[in-house]
């Protein structure tokens, strides 16, 4: 049966007693002095939040159901065994989803831990989830999806355990009180709570959070089914208490005999549990098995099979009815050996043998690792079970780490969630790969929402359309009339689109236009390339044959319709002028290459032409970080940076210091000269010389021009350049920068 809430002791003054609560709370688990008095302080704080109406007698407002849920859900969590943080959080959570209390003052009030708490709970919150009978019937297998990408979302979004446990507390809390409400509501909840939180402590491994939401919300959905259950479990509970009762007294005395130091108890299945099997099974009430049933926990495993042996020795066990747990466990980790016997008077009962330490993972899951430890994670799994994994080990790691919580945050990490899930404009949830933009959400929802999107909203905001989306963000894309993908949404270095299915769909676009007008397309993209990166005397026939098309206007219809990119052309460029001019560099004007170690593969950038040799003192080798120190006459002695000689020699001559990093094998880099016109503005040279940073491009020499009457700038920037697919990439960037009219290379 479900779980009765308790009342909260009132004192004499006819307001609940908060001391008397609290040593309710230390019965379920012991808390010391502080946190007694931080629970005090809370609950205190909480009380002062509601608002008392005295027209008659003591009537109390909203208010006080947010204090009572409070408390009931501290309740709860301390039964989870857990900490301080989370039972304060859990008692002013209502107090600030309801506005009473801010979360500023929360985190002034009872520190960061606390407030990070709440404010996790409140994202939880903040997803809603809408099911009712018609969208079943409309929608069918697409009604469980969504409730399991549902699933998958709220575990995406926590990073903290206790968060999680909180909600599911605060769910139990909300489906306790809808027994009073609107038929419509405890419908609502009820489903929510049946498809969305009660799965979650069944992955989780909470047992009996799980079984309360299970009956609770099965009793409101399926009503008629409920009391029938429940009906036939009343008419057969003292004859079924009694039987129990009598198995329970043999059991012991046998374990006794056997000099086995364990604990024997009865169990009764709930209801949801019995009607899912019967449904399963498609068997009547007479053959679920397992309604009567006994519990015993010993100290080993090897005490586990003994006791089975004893079992089967004293009554006759049914055959296919027993199930090897220990050996091998469930998915959620669950471990124990399951049998069912026939009693006396023929009587069938289930019989669950189980170590203690297992009892305790079964009954409190995650929560049982303050105090166990043990569970493996199978790297093959996918993200989401390996966060599931990860909230499920997180209370052992911090038990391990001493309480090191970067640490601890670090291991979170380590757990690379590969999907996000996002919310359509109606409340529908779409799964994506984590680099998705809006462009990508767009194509995920339909082709031609893709084709004419023209822009989009993420959260009521318009973002750009290379945007990266986040979990739990609402996408509303915008469309335009006119049915016309852009060529820019398949250049990389924008970052338009990253999905396959997304650029796939592109591609198929432009291929379905006419040749004609891919040709067009195609030369005009490529004239603008070529004149931008100032390549003018390329011969383009061979080019193409180079690429294996029959004409030039094959290669342009090709790149026109994107099948093959202008990235690929430059690289065929570039070989064939290599080919032609292999004593004349492409990008006239060699720059020098980092220098080698001597002896050794590894390269020191920053250092140009100059002598270097490894410092005696130190020894430095590549992975440290590390520091130049120009010596007289022998180079650039190279140190590590904690090294106590650079750290004199720093303080000594600073001037003779120079920065110095590891680099890979030197590729031969050209200098070449970008000219760039724009309208001048505050912050122009910084943000074209924090891009050349970024790309890592050293910059060799810059010059620039301004025209005050015109408010222009002329500059030009020599940079040293890899490649043409690189000086590529960065025009295309220098031209997206605000006020910039204009970035190509100088032709010679």
């Amino acid at each position: 049966m479900v779980k009765v809430r308790q009342d909260h002791p009132i004192a004499a003054d006819g307001q609940v007693d908060v001391d008397a609560w609290i040593d309710r709370l230390n019965s379920l688990h012991t808390q010391s002095a502080a946190t007694r008095n931080e629970l005090r302080r809370a609950a205190e704080l909480s009380l002062s939040l509601v608002d008392i109406h005295t027209e008659d007698d003591h009537s109390w407002g909203d208010d006080f159901t947010c204090f009572r849920i409070g408390l009931e859900m501290a309740e709860i969590l301390a039964d989870l065994q857990l900490d301080q943080d989370a039972l304060v959080a859990a008692i002013l959570y209502r107090a600030v989803r309801e506005n009473k209390i801010t979360l500023v003052d929360v985190q002034a009030q009872f520190g960061d831990t606390v407030s990070k708490l709440v404010k996790g709970v409140l994202r939880m919150a903040a997803i809603s989830y809408q099911r009712n009978e018609n969208e079943d019937r409309v929608l069918g297998n697409q009604a469980e999806v969504q409730a399991e990408k549902i699933r998958k979302m709220l575990v995406a979004m926590v990073d903290d355990v206790r968060v999680a446990l909180i909600k599911l507390a605060e769910r139990s809390c909300a489906i306790r009180a809808v027994k009073t409400a609107s038929a419509q509501r405890r419908g609502q909840v009820a489903r929510e709570v049946s498809d969305i939180y009660a799965p979650l402590a069944h992955r989780l491994g909470i047992g009996h959070i799980k079984w309360e939401l299970e009956d609770l919300s099965f009793r409101y959905l399926e009503p008629a089914e409920y009391k029938q259950i429940a009906s036939l479990l009343d008419e057969r509970r003292l004859a079924r208490q009694e039987y129990i009762d009598l198995m329970l007294s043999i059991l012991r005395a046998e374990l006794a005999t056997a000099e086995i130091a364990g604990e024997v108890s009865g169990r009764a299945k709930h209801i949801y549990s019995i009607w899912r099997k019967m449904k399963r099974k498609e068997i009547p009430f007479s053959q679920v098995y397992d309604i009567r049933a006994v519990r015993i926990l010993v100290p080993t495993v090897r005490d586990c099979y003994t006791v089975l042996g004893i079992a089967h020795s004293l009554w006759r066990n049914i055959p296919h009815e027993f199930d090897d747990y220990i050996a091998s466990p469930k998915e959620n980790g669950y471990r124990s050996l399951h049998t069912a016997v026939m009693g006396p008077d023929n009587k069938i009962l289930e019989i669950q043998i189980r170590t203690f330490e297992m009892h305790e993972e079964s009954e409190l899951g995650v929560c049982a690792h303050w105090r166990y430890k043990g569970t493996d994670t199978d790297a093959t799994q996918d993200s989401y079970e390996l966060k599931i994994a990860w909230l499920r080990q997180v209370l052992e790691w911090h038990e391990e780490l001493g309480g090191d919580n970067q640490q601890l945050q670090g291991e979170l990490r380590a757990v690379d969630q590969d999907r996000i899930y996002v919310f359509t404009p109606d409340g529908h949830v779409v799964d994506l790969p984590r680099s998705a933009t809006p462009l990508d959400f767009a194509y995920r929802i339909h082709t031609d929402v893709g084709h004419h999107c023209r822009g989009a909203k993420v959260n009521s905001r318009i973002v750009p359309l290379n945007h990266h989306l986040n979990n739990a963000d609402q996408v509303e894309i915008l469309t335009g009339k006119r049915e016309a993908p852009s060529r820019d949404w398949l250049n990389p270095a924008l970052g338009y689109v990253n999905t396959v299915r997304a650029r796939a769909k592109i591609q198929h676009w432009f291929k379905q236009q006419a040749r004609d007008q891919n040709i067009a397309e195609g030369q005009a993209l490529l004239d603008r390339e070529f004149k931008r990166l100032a390549l003018l005397d390329l011969n383009f026939e061979s080019l193409a044959k180079k690429l294996r098309f029959n004409s030039l206007d094959d290669l342009y219809s090709a790149v026109g319709a994107s099948d093959i990119g202008v990235g690929q052309v430059l690289n065929a460029a570039q070989k064939q002028l290599d080919e032609a001019n292999p004593q004349q560099p492409l990008i006239p004007f060699k720059a020098k290459s980092p220098s080698k170690k001597k002896d050794s593969d590894f390269y020191i950038e920053g250092v140009g032409n100059l002598l270097t040799q490894i410092a005696n003192c130190c020894n430095p080798v590549p992975g440290d970080a590390i520091t130049g120190y120009i010596t007289l006459g022998k180079g650039v002695s190279i140190h590590r940076q904690d090294c106590s000689n650079i750290l004199q020699l720093q303080t000594d001559e600073p001037q003779r210091i120079i920065k110095v990093e590891w680099g890979n094998a030197p590729q031969s880099a050209y200098s070449v000269d970008i000219i760039i016109e724009a309208y001048d503005r505050y912050g122009l040279l910084r943000d074209i010389t924090a891009l050349l940073d970024n790309e890592r491009i050293n910059i060799s020499a810059l010059q620039t021009l301004s025209d005050k009457r015109k408010n222009t700038v002329d500059m030009q920037v020599t940079a040293e350049i890899r490649s043409f697919d690189e000086l590529s990439r960065i025009l295309t960037k220098l031209n997206q920068l605000p006020n910039v009219a204009s970035a190509r290379r100088k032709h010679a």
